[in-house]
């Protein structure tokens, strides 16, 4: 990717981006094509994907033959060159000493952020999502609609190109006829748990994900996406067609040298590269924005990486994409006289309403799967099915006891071995070895399924980031300081997850493995760490009053009116979806409703 150094960049643009996950690629995408001139500014490396993803390396050729180690969390071949839970240098406090009141913070530093090595699920939330406290009364209704951002959807799964079906599920929008590409033919495990689900109430349905499983129509979706355009629509024409359809043969986290799965460097950056109105910066920690005399944002402030040098440059406006919870710490190191407390601080809100999605485990041996005959079944390196939710009308009477869903995600099969398959496989060979063994192997592997919950979290007054008073970073810039809990909703409804993941095992004939965690008092937990389940959302929530929110619906925070926060920080509520499709949708609208404000004269 063809990045700029600090020194190269120009003194002033319409707007600077920070981050170039998600959030920071949609906006300057939708931001270039209409002819702004932006810069983005991303804190860690630069990274090209088509040159640097193992496409083909199996474990036998990595260190550790793939194991994960506290820098490659996710295996050697994960597509994370920069970050994790721990970042070199970028340390992160906590309020409390207790575990299970602190918050894991997964961070990317490396171009494109998460979107490089992340699931690809790209489920919609649906109308109930956006008004939950209108249904229940409890949380935050959202000041938009599912109505407001469904053209949003529409034109994101369009762009990006997304696996799936309708299938009409409550809750769970269809897309228009025509949008959606294909899914992939269900594995045999998937099968299985389609067949035994159902029984149990547990439907289990083609999973939307962003991967092509055929090559996008470069021809007609251009004209559609950009109406009026013409110079937008060449660009993104000649995009489309350079990119190929997946043909089954990595997994999706390593990255995807041919464009296949979705990284926000391989198809939002290069088209707006390719139309001359962007620069981008690696290496450029923001420590804040600024503001001029009238008390709108004309910059910001970072650390060139590489030199250890303050720089600072000029825009119009700022848009924040870093993440929900780095775009938190940019706000509160903003401090001015008219923000002593921090940037669009004056609710005492920022930071405050952080929300991430529920997670339990179970995994089971399932007899059902033993001794399969040798076939391929890679498919398109991650899920082909799950199950949604679809207990709401019991869920709204208070039957259940907690008040928001989850969705099943699970999976099995028999992946490349790794360096834990042998010590995996002795729970059930009992001490075998020579011709036993390989008999055994044989039989057993590929015969075990996971399952997991992902849930919806409410927002509550406990989980929320501050700055630490002492702690800074390498840079000299104070770190983040966090408190968490989860309240009773959440842990219910993971209790309530592993009793139906334990349930569907049975059913299949199966046998659960391992056990729930305990607490000190030997009670039975079930639901996972705060964060360990990377979907943080919330810290700059967006409502109908600037009392009670940090943003309005536009993202645009109520405070300083040229700065905009497209990520997940604006989310009012977390849904039990995977919230990367809604940060496109957000991302797009905000940067269009920015760039009519530029057209106005109002920015």
């Amino acid at each position: 990717m063809p990045a700029i150094s600090a020194q190269q960049a120009q003194h002033e643009y319409d707007v600077i981006v920070v981050g170039s996950g998600a959030a920071g690629g949609q906006a300057a995408y939708t931001l270039t094509m209409e002819g702004a001139k932006v810069l983005m500014l991303e804190a860690g490396r630069d990274y090209d994907p088509i040159k640097e993803t193992p496409m083909f390396q199996d474990n036998s050729v990595a260190p550790l033959r793939g194991a994960a180690t506290p820098d490659k969390y996710w295996g050697f071949h994960d597509a994370t060159v920069g970050g994790g839970w721990t970042v070199p240098g970028e340390p992160y406090t906590q309020l409390s000493n207790d575990p299970s009141l602190q918050f894991d913070w997964w961070r990317s530093r490396m171009l494109g952020g998460r979107t490089n090595h992340w699931a690809r699920h790209t489920l919609r939330m649906g109308p109930y999502d956006f008004k939950g406290r209108s249904r229940d009364g409890l949380g935050f209704d959202w000041p938009i609609s599912y109505a407001d951002l469904a053209p949003y959807y529409d034109k994101v799964e369009m762009l990006i190109g997304v696996y799936g079906e309708n299938e009409g599920f409550e809750n769970t929008p269809d897309s228009p006829p025509g949008v959606l590409q294909p899914p992939p033919a269900p594995r045999a495990n998937e099968l299985l748990v389609k067949k035994y689900g159902k029984p149990l109430g547990v439907e289990v349905i083609p999973i939307h994900r962003a991967v092509l499983t055929q090559r996008l129509d470069h021809e007609r979706l251009p004209a559609k996406l950009h109406p009026n355009n013409p110079k937008a629509q060449r660009i993104l024409a000649k995009a489309m067609s350079e990119r190929a359809a997946c043909f089954w043969a990595t997994p999706c986290h390593r990255g995807c040298s041919i464009r296949a799965a979705y990284q926000s460097n391989t198809v939002h950056l290069p088209p707006a590269l390719e139309t001359g109105n962007l620069d981008i910066v690696t290496n450029a920690m923001v420590r804040e924005v600024t503001l001029n005399a009238k008390g709108l944002a004309d910059g910001v402030v970072f650390i060139d990486k590489v030199t250890g040098q303050e720089c600072r440059v000029k825009a119009r406006a700022v848009v924040l994409a870093a993440s929900s919870c780095e775009s938190v710490r940019v706000l509160l190191n903003s401090k001015s006289t008219l923000f002593p407390q921090g940037l669009a601080n004056t609710n005492g809100l920022v930071g405050k309403y952080i929300m991430t999605t529920v997670g339990a485990n179970l995994s089971g041996q399932i007899p059902l799967l033993e001794n399969l005959p040798p076939h391929n079944e890679d498919g398109a390196g991650g899920a082909h099915m799950y199950a949604p939710w679809t207990r709401y009308a019991e869920q709204l009477t208070g039957k259940l006891g907690f008040a928001r869903p989850y969705h099943i995600e699970f999976g099995g099969g028999r992946d490349i071995p790794n360096s834990g398959t042998g010590t995996g496989l002795q729970h059930f060979t009992r001490g075998s070895y020579g011709r036993q063994f390989k008999a055994d192997a044989r039989r057993f592997y590929g015969s075990t399924m996971y399952f997991s919950c992902r849930g919806e979290m409410l927002p509550n007054d406990n989980s929320f980031c501050d700055l630490d008073p002492v702690v800074k970073d390498q840079w000299g810039i104070p770190v983040l300081r966090f408190s968490w809990k989860w309240s009773d909703h959440e842990t219910r409804q993971a209790e309530h997850a592993v009793n139906t993941f334990a349930d569907i095992i049975s059913a299949l004939g199966g046998k659960v493995l391992g056990a729930t965690k305990t607490n000190r008092t030997g009670k039975e937990i079930a639901i996972g760490k705060g964060g360990r389940v990377t979907h943080e959302v919330g810290g700059a929530i967006m409502g109908e009053h600037s009392r009670t929110s940090v943003t309005d619906q536009w993202c645009r925070t109520w405070a300083v009116k040229n700065i905009y926060v497209a990520d997940g920080a604006t989310f009012a509520s977390s849904a039990d979806k995977n919230p990367t499709i809604t940060i496109f949708a957000l991302a797009w609208r905000s940067a269009e409703h920015l760039l009519g404000e530029m057209k106005k004269g109002n920015i």
